[in-house]
Order: C-alpha cells, then structure tokens, then sequence
C-alpha cells in the first residue's frame, strides 16, 4: 500500500462525517483525478477481505461503515438507546424525502393528521432542515431532508431512494400515489 493511499485511508477515518472528494483534495493538496482511483481500489478491497468496515459512499462523502451483521455486537458499545422511529416519524420522513421541498400543510393533507412535533422532533435529530419560505400568503417553511438523513440511511443522495417502481415490485397498491394539487390543498384549508 502506497502512502497516499495510507493517507486517504487515514483522513476517512478520522473524521467525524463522510469526507467529500473536494475536501480531501484540499487536505492533500491532490487533484481529483489523482484521489478518486485510489478511493475506489480502496471501496474494491475492503469487501473481499470480510473485514468488519467496508469504505461506503454516502452523503456526498466517504465514510467507513461497520458490516450491517455484526449491529448486535456493536450495540453492546453504545450506552444510549438508539433513535427508534415511530411509524408517524418514518411516515413524514419518506413523505419529505420523496416531496421535498414540502411545506407542513402539505404533510398534514397526504398524513391526514398533524405533524407539527413529528416535524420539530426530526429538526431537532437534524434529519431535517428549512429549505426557505414558500411563496404563498403566510409564507409557510419548506422542509427537506439534511445530509444527517443521508449519512443516517446510508445513501450517497436522494437518487439512492427505492423508485415508485421498486415498491411497486414489493406491493402493487403502493402505486397508487396521491397526486398533491392546489385544489386539493384548498380542500385542506377550506
């Protein structure tokens, strides 16, 4: 193993979130084209060797990640109890991901119930961030998903969501998408 890969491996590892390609460039004073094939012979060797980490592409960055098997074990490391997603938390954050940007009107009418501490609850886990004001009378806040919600889930970008095609496969009804118009918005304030 050359150094600059030792390096690589070495910047990954130590720091607190995933680490973007331009931020180890700048770290070591590289062009992208010299650290990107060295980030991915390090993504093809891990997963032979069948170590306990694997190098994973998420949240705009790299990150290593434990193997998902050996969770029950790791959780002996960890003294606090891990976030457990209610279903109405897990039933807003996909309607984000999936709708975003979002105003809390528009959650509320696909939910059919208020989601006002579901929203404040997953802003305070930083799931969640204020994209901006819509441009309606009240200048309701937009929400989308934050780069938390990326790494948290393990996906490099919104792309990495299952498709309405992929659920399709699991259950035919979940086809069955609620179109969000402005008349139907009206119905909810109305």
């Amino acid at each position: 193993m050359d150094e600059l890969q030792r390096l690589v491996e070495a910047f990954i590892f130590a720091a607190e979130s995933p680490l973007s390609l331009d931020k180890l460039c700048q770290l070591l004073e590289r062009q992208r084209a010299d650290l990107r094939p060295v980030i991915e012979q390090l993504q093809r060797d891990y997963p032979p060797l069948q170590r306990g980490f694997f190098l994973a592409e998420v949240a705009g960055g790299y990150q290593f990640r434990t193997a998902s098997e050996l969770a029950p074990w790791l959780r002996k490391l960890s003294k606090e109890r891990p976030f457990r997603f209610s279903p109405a938390a897990l039933e807003t954050l996909a309607i984000i991901a999936y709708r975003q940007p979002i105003t809390r009107a528009e959650i509320e009418y696909l939910r059919g119930v208020d989601s006002g501490g579901v929203l404040k609850t997953l802003l305070e886990k930083s799931l969640l961030r204020i994209l901006g004001k819509k441009d309606l009378p009240g200048r309701p806040l937009l929400y989308g998903t934050s780069r938390q919600f990326l790494e948290l889930f393990g996906l490099r970008d919104l792309n990495d969501l299952p498709t309405l095609k992929e659920f399709s496969a699991l259950d035919p009804e979940l086809t069955e998408a609620v179109p969000l118009t402005s008349e139907a918005m009206g119905q909810v304030d109305g």
